[in-house]
């Protein structure tokens, strides 16, 4: 997805570009613009990029980001396979790694499709003028209007989310029966997946161009409209600013991975997906960079809008404070609490900017010493309400829908950005359902149209828990255990799984058969050395930071129209670290069964959708055994897909290397998978 100056112009490229890329472009991309502007998943980026997550983010992208992103494209490529399959023919005993992706998929699918139904519900709620989270409610009591008290303790936009939108309860002990609202809308959600992903995201090239090109178009129109606001400049200034304090912080790695992880949507197993469909010569190292870039570069444009909108809502914040706490003096001013001396004489209280409240309140400050905490005065700082930025479903749900009513034409504006929302959701969806359907099919003989319609029927009678009057509570849970530390122990036995067992060096010769070239060392010293190192620390920072920092949740409190935090209570602490266990359990159970030849290894088991490819392919040939032709165990009667290949030289080696597991050239032109059985 990308935005130009001209729509031709537009086209042109994206059609040269569309050449190399598989679908796999228009779903990650689109999910690093959905991830900073909904902020779920990753969990706890309330900052997205700004200073302190921006320079952990880049250098982990180019760390483990990158490097693990052309693993995972090449090896999917290369084998042909789902996530499943994949694994099953690199390393039988490490199996379980394609179906623990498969877990994480189904669990992130469950509640990430909750926030296209939110998207729905705002969507609606959009084609009103005034829009309903414009202003608070107001009850007549007789001839006085009184404003509601939820409300006027947060802000309209605030109470819209959690009272309109979610009516959320004040516990997770508290379910509070389904929010049909929110069902309805999740029940349009999962119809839109369902049919989308069974029609396919290539199905039509007019609507792939419009989801690729829209969300950039309105995404710099936010951005102009949102550089025009009071504030903006603030928020961006405060984006671009290193705090070096925090990037010490083991937490801002680990949540800058996650987000790594996401955009890219590493180990969720749509990646092998997707480019298990590509064509065999073509350049997935291409693909890779490519996606990288441009994954960044939209990560930093949605972030500029988040900054630029979280940057006017701070400026409107703080002068609700300097505006309350005026008044709170000017009572200590007329009961005599505080003496009129202390206000400078150039100081007009129907007039008070916030250089004047700092003044004031140093003045008092520091004359009133000893009795000022009594006062009750509040500094009210600019960056302190920047520090606070909202965080969650917050976001989108409470700071932009606030920044849109104060835009002229608000109604439209609303209406985009939920479009968008839903447009981009619906791109990572697909991505998510084909790391969950491609496995199944790969393995069974069933109807992609029956499968998908089971999944979602499925997943939405599952996804009735975020639709309780609780569900948001349960929505944080999943996000902040169903797909952290699983997700980097997939990650790490994908890499380990390639570099350490497949072999580095055997992996590279794989590529450069496949490529016609031969890719950089970089990504040899990555697999090899680097990425597995920094993802052991991330599993031992993670692993820390779950046993030092307490299990919770912010529970809305009505009374004080604001959150607080509280602990998970037994049940619901049990509940989190099951996601854990469940997310995982494949791993060892699959090693095991295999290690004692309790189940067979799958190595040999073409994938359905490969067979009936291949059964294409091979139509010119004289018909021979299928799967002597793919998966001999004997070199010399396999035909070997490739020309003669050219021995891959280790990096700075200078003795070539011989593989015994390639066939003999052929004129057939097609690759032979070797079970790599017989060599480990």
């Amino acid at each position: 997805m990308r935005a130009f100056a001209r729509i031709n112009q537009s086209v042109c490229i994206f059609e040269h570009i569309n050449e190399y890329l598989s679908p796999l472009t228009l779903d990650l991309v689109g999910g690093a613009a959905l991830s900073c502007l909904a902020n779920y998943p990753p969990p706890a980026l309330s900052l997205s990029l700004s200073g302190a997550y921006l320079v952990p983010y880049l250098i982990l992208l180019i760390l483990i980001g990158i490097p693990l992103f052309f693993l995972e494209l090449a090896v999917g490529q290369r084998i042909r396979r789902g996530s499943i399959g994949v694994w099953n023919y690199v390393y039988p005993r490490l199996g379980g790694i394609g179906v623990s992706s498969l877990m994480v998929c189904g669990f992130v699918g469950l509640y990430y499709n909750v926030i296209i139904g939110w998207s729905i519900f705002y969507f609606f709620q959009s084609f009103q003028y005034p829009l309903p989270w414009a202003e608070c409610p107001i009850h007549r009591n007789g001839t006085q209007a009184v404003v509601e008290p939820e409300c006027e303790k947060s802000s309209a936009t605030t109470y819209f989310w959690y009272r309109q939108a979610l009516n959320i309860t004040s516990s997770i002990d508290d379910t509070g029966g389904l929010n049909w609202k929110m069902t309805l809308s999740l029940l349009v959600a999962w119809i839109m997946v369902c049919l989308a992903v069974i029609k396919g995201i290539q199905s039509s090239g007019k609507v792939m161009y419009f989801s690729s090109l829209f969300p950039y178009v309105v995404l710099f129109c936010f951005l102009v409209r949102g550089l025009m606001l009071k504030g903006a400049v603030d928020g961006i200034a405060h984006m671009f600013t290193p705090k070096l304090e925090k990037m010490l912080e083991p937490q801002v790695w680990r949540e800058a991975a996650t987000q790594v992880f996401f955009a890219l949507g590493l180990g969720f197993g749509g990646v092998i997906a997707f480019s298990s469909y590509n064509k065999r010569d073509n350049n997935c190292h291409f693909d890779a960079a490519l996606v990288s870039i441009i994954n960044f570069l939209t990560s930093i444009l949605a972030t500029l809008v988040v900054f630029a909108v979280l940057g006017f809502k701070a400026n409107v914040m703080n002068e609700k404070c300097v505006v309350e706490n005026a008044e709170k003096i000017l009572g200590y001013l007329n009961t005599g609490v505080l003496s009129r001396e202390l206000i400078p004489p150039h100081i007009n209280f129907s007039h008070l900017s916030s250089q004047d409240y700092a003044e004031m309140y140093a003045v008092i400050k520091t004359v009133k010493e000893d009795n000022f905490a009594q006062l009750g005065l509040d500094p009210c700082i600019l960056e302190d309400e920047l520090n606070k930025a909202v965080q969650g479903t917050g976001l989108a749900f409470i700071a932009f829908t606030e920044a849109m009513t104060h835009f002229p034409a608000s109604p439209f504006w609303s209406v985009m950005f939920f479009f968008m929302l839903i447009n981009l959701g619906l791109g990572s969806m697909i991505g998510t359902m084909t790391g969950i359907t491609t496995p199944i099919l790969d393995a069974f003989k069933i109807r992609k149209e029956i499968l998908c319609v089971v999944c979602c029927i499925i997943a939405f009678l599952l996804g009735l828990l975020f639709v309780l009057r609780s569900g948001n509570y349960f929505v944080a849970m999943f996000d902040d255990y169903s797909a952290g530390l699983p997700l980097i122990v997939v990650v790490i036995l994908e890499n380990i799984s390639v570099a350490w067992i497949y072999g580095t060096k055997r992996f590279m010769q794989d590529l450069e058969d496949m490529l016609g070239f031969r890719p950089y060392s970089f990504y040899f010293y990555m697999w090899k050395f680097v990425s597995p190192a920094v993802l052991v620390l991330l599993i031992c920072a993670t692993v820390i930071e779950m046993a030092v920092s307490p299990a919770g949740y912010n529970a809305w409190v009505e009374a004080e129209g604001s959150d607080r935090f509280q602990s998970y209570p037994p049940w619901a602490l049990a509940m989190a670290y099951a996601l854990i266990v469940v997310a995982m359990l494949p791993l060892p159970i699959v090693f095991i069964a295999r290690h004692f030849s309790l189940i067979s290894d799958g190595s040999n088991k073409l994938s359905v959708s490969y067979r009936k490819g291949m059964m294409k392919d091979i139509s010119n040939l004289e018909e021979q055994d299928e799967q002597r032709f793919i998966l001999s165990k004997n070199p010399s009667e396999a035909p070997s897909p490739m020309p003669a290949h050219r021995a891959y030289l280790g990096p700075g080696g200078t003795q070539e290397m011989t593989n015994t597991n390639y066939g003999t050239s052929t004129k057939t032109g097609y690759q032979n998978i070797g079970s790599p059985e017989s060599e480990l």
